[in-house]
């Protein structure tokens, strides 16, 4: 699927509206009764979620269309997996219904929307799992050859709190009150627990979907500037194995490039001097691609930049100074593609990323890290969802328990 080819933002207002329908076609069925009811209830809300499904793929296909490098994909893919599971959840409880209309109660509806989250946590707890150990193993591998940093252990933290959070709900969730304001204040606890862990299930799923697409795309050989994201140098001045990945692997897209369709791309170096190094990111780079027999016309040279949001910001600046609205490339690594080019878009720059390898025991850790940076930046939306989650989840465990 190619990037870029929609110019509309896509909109999934149409799920407000199919809601709005739902909880209309529920409240009539409520009023008018009938054995049937726990069947038919379950048939509208399958519909529902179903139709839910098919929205949020939609607008997932066309967001990546629009701009693969957005909080919204990370969105709509997790949650496009937990409507489906809602899908069959109630498709299955409607042939039951249908099947055994006596021994269903209408309240059992509600109780399958109520331990929706909690059972999907539970159904997934196989992936977590894995994922957690994952983590664990990498991190173990990262400090063996990196060293004790606190960087370093942010994986076996989340895998920690990932595997103590499914404990300490499962332990809530089976223990005992002995009375009627225990029992709610018990569910209530162990429901929007749930909710907070599905919400940030729905996003690790969402991110990992995200990245891997991000990280493997690979641009179309039509651009006129390729900017290479600096990443630190060594502690004579020279690219680091990190860094000479990008610039080799921005380097084969140019030769291929050239060699499809003979257009020359403008290099874009940037990254500027830490205080531990002899010169600036950018002046490395531009060293090595002259060695590589770059002509230093091609180059462009941005040694201002201190994180990845400059690098961008004064990189389109050099673009715009020499050809504004030209086509452009990234290089980086590739667990930092996805971020980049979120970045890029905030900016204003429309240009699409491509990651170089890294080792193996690197990723998880700083996918962790990039993970955890994309949430803090969207902190607004982050509450927004989580507090409707609550609100949803909350005003379920009071109406099932009252």
């Amino acid at each position: 699927m190619k990037l870029d080819t929609r110019d509309k933002k896509p909109k999934i207002y149409s799920l407000a509206v199919l809601s709005a329908c739902a909880v209309l076609a529920l409240a009539t069925l409520a009023l008018s009764g009938g054995v049937k009811l726990l069947a038919w209830g379950n048939t509208v809300l399958a519909l529902y979620f179903g139709a839910a499904v098919f929205l949020l793929a939609d607008a997932f296909r066309k967001q990546i269309q629009y701009n693969l490098y957005s909080y919204n994909t990370i969105l709509y893919a997790g949650f496009a997996l937990f409507a489906l599971f809602l899908f069959l959840t109630h498709v299955y409880a409607a042939i039951q219904g249908f099947l055994y209309p006596a021994e269903y109660r209408t309240l059992q509806m509600l109780f399958t929307l109520l331990n929706s989250a909690k059972n999907y946590m539970f159904l997934t707890s196989p992936f977590l799992v894995l994922f957690s150990l994952a983590l664990f193993v990498s991190n173990l591998a990262l400090i063996r050859h990196e060293g004790r940093r606190f960087v370093n252990v942010l994986g076996i933290l989340l895998a920690l709190a990932l595997i103590l959070g499914e404990l300490l709900i499962a332990a809530l969730d089976v223990y005992s009150a002995f009375s009627e304001r225990a029992v709610l204040a018990r569910n209530l606890t162990v429901n929007l627990m749930a909710a907070f862990y599905l919400y940030f299930e729905c996003m690790i799923v969402g991110a990992i979907t995200a990245d891997l697409l991000a990280a493997r795309y690979v641009p179309e050989k039509d651009k006129d500037f390729l900017i290479v994201l600096g990443c630190g140098l060594k502690k004579d001045g020279t690219p680091t194995p990190l860094l000479k990945g990008r610039l080799d692997l921005a380097l084969a897209f140019d030769r291929e490039q050239t060699e499809r369709t003979g257009r020359q791309a403008m290099f874009v170096v940037s990254g500027g001097q830490g205080p531990d190094e002899v010169q600036s990111e950018a002046a490395s780079m531009r060293d090595y691609l002259l060695s590589q027999g770059v002509a230093e016309s091609r180059i462009l040279v941005e040694d201002k930049s201190t994180d990845t949001s400059e690098n961008m910001r004064f990189s389109k600046e050099k673009i715009d100074a020499v050809r504004p609205g030209g086509k452009a490339a990234f290089f980086t690594t590739n667990y930092h593609v996805f971020r980049s080019g979120l970045k890029a878009r905030r900016v204003k720059l429309r240009a699409v990323g491509m990651g170089a390898p890294t080792k193996w025991y690197f990723w998880p850790n700083a996918a962790v890290r990039e993970f955890v940076g994309l949430l803090t930046e969207h902190r607004l939306k982050q509450g927004l969802v989580l507090a409707l989650l609550a609100a949803v989840y909350a005003a379920l465990t009071v109406l099932a328990y009252r």
